[in-house]
């Protein structure tokens, strides 16, 4: 079984629950899904298919990529991305992965996809600082402060919190539960917000893998 697929999110919309209660969701184009190469225990040193998402002109398509794509014999896309998958043999190249083959109502699953990119940002905004003393005459209240380190070792850390590019990276979320999931349309209806701005790729997968 297909431990993942890929999607398109498309936004934030409102439902009703079962006590008819409004919860904000998350709507997500979760499909058409294709396996375009299944990786082998035997072989790889692992078990997981490759598939692709977002259909694409051929013109498009680099070469190696053109010629790796029409294996699968089901066009090109613009996504291709690696799910694990626990029985391959039970799958085949070129399939279609549905929604509902790997998610119910009710199921809780996580979301990975790449955070909003908010560009240079500071240590207040971009770590949660304090900031520094904004009284007795002092002249400096939003930046770092001392980096510096004694004599002995005399360098900074690799991996301090400083100044620097915010957002854009990957981000997974755990514990969102599926409140619909419509075959017909490919679409996803998770509870809550989800990582990354609308049309942005995101990956779903099930709550262990």
């Amino acid at each position: 079984m297909v431990k993942g697929i890929l999607g398109k999110k498309l936004g934030m919309s409102q439902v009703y629950n079962d006590k008819g209660e409004i919860v904000p969701v998350t709507l997500i184009q979760a499909g058409p899904c294709y396996v375009i190469q299944k990786k082998v225990k035997d072989t790889d040193g692992y078990d997981a298919v490759q598939l692709g998402f977002g259909a694409r002109k051929e013109k498009g398509v680099s070469k190696p990529m053109k010629g790796h794509q029409a294996k699968a014999g089901a066009g090109y896309f613009y996504h291709i991305k690696e799910v694990p998958c626990d029985d391959v043999s039970a799958i085949d190249v070129g399939q279609e992965i549905k929604p509902s083959e790997l998610f119910a109502k009710g199921e809780i699953i996580k979301v990975s996809g790449t955070s909003k990119g908010k560009g240079y940002a500071g240590v207040m905004r971009r770590h949660g600082f304090g900031g520094l003393p904004a009284s007795h005459g002092s002249l400096i209240q939003r930046e770092t402060g001392s980096i510096g380190m004694h004599t002995d070792p005399g360098e900074v850390f690799k991996g301090k919190k400083m100044s620097g590019h915010l957002g854009d990276e990957k981000v997974t979320v755990s514990g969102i539960e599926v409140m619909d999931v419509r075959d017909d349309e490919n679409l996803i209806v998770v509870k809550g917000a989800v990582p990354g701005s609308r049309g942005k790729l995101v990956v779903l997968r099930k709550q262990g893998v």
